[in-house]
């Protein structure tokens, strides 16, 4: 295939993920009706319905964890077949997240109380966020990824007291410890 074909089936898969959030009742922008670069605040009603925030990094992550994943099982397999399986696979993990079943996980194991789901404008720039990472992972040292992807989840978890690892704790195996010491002031 040529790479133009990689483009035109991804964004076939985007278009196609945000009319499925959009038919599972995901509002197409924050409620609040701006839109807005970079939502600082994790605990407002505006995260995770903004182009990005704090958990954007973790989709970057996921980019470079992907390429790694990719790059291991399929070596052989095109940079842009790659690239669309990492982008299919986020795809899936974001349709997911968005289920009524996935958010009342969230507010039941995280301190995502008010948790009501990504925006559409969110979750496809999470989506596109992951090919950000995949790119990075293709075109660094293997050492300059994993310091990366370290880096990124330490940030996270120095300024919100959340990341990717611990996101995923908490939604299989929440701890109330964990809970408490993300709660705290």
């Amino acid at each position: 295939m040529r790479n133009a074909h990689y483009w035109i089936l991804g964004l076939l898969l985007l278009h196609a993920a945000a009319k499925i959030e959009l038919a599972m009742g995901r509002t197409p922008i924050c409620r609040c009706g701006t839109i807005r670069l970079w939502q600082n605040e994790v605990l407002s009603p505006e995260n995770s319905q903004q182009i990005a925030d704090w958990y954007t990094l973790s989709h970057i992550v996921h980019g470079l964890i992907f390429y790694a994943a990719l790059a291991w099982a399929a070596p052989r397999a095109a940079l842009g077949l790659r690239a669309l399986i990492a982008f299919a696979v986020e795809i899936a993990w974001e349709v997911t997240e968005n289920t009524d079943w996935a958010i009342a996980r969230y507010r039941e194991a995280t301190i995502a109380l008010g948790y009501h789901g990504d925006s559409v404008l969110n979750s496809v720039s999470d989506m596109l966020t992951t090919l950000l990472g995949f790119w990075l992972a293709a075109r660094l040292p293997v050492w300059a990824s994993v310091v990366l992807a370290l880096g990124l989840e330490a940030l996270a978890l120095a300024v919100i007291r959340d990341n990717l690892t611990l996101n995923l704790l908490m939604l299989l195996y929440p701890l109330q410890s964990i809970l408490n010491w993300q709660a705290a002031p």
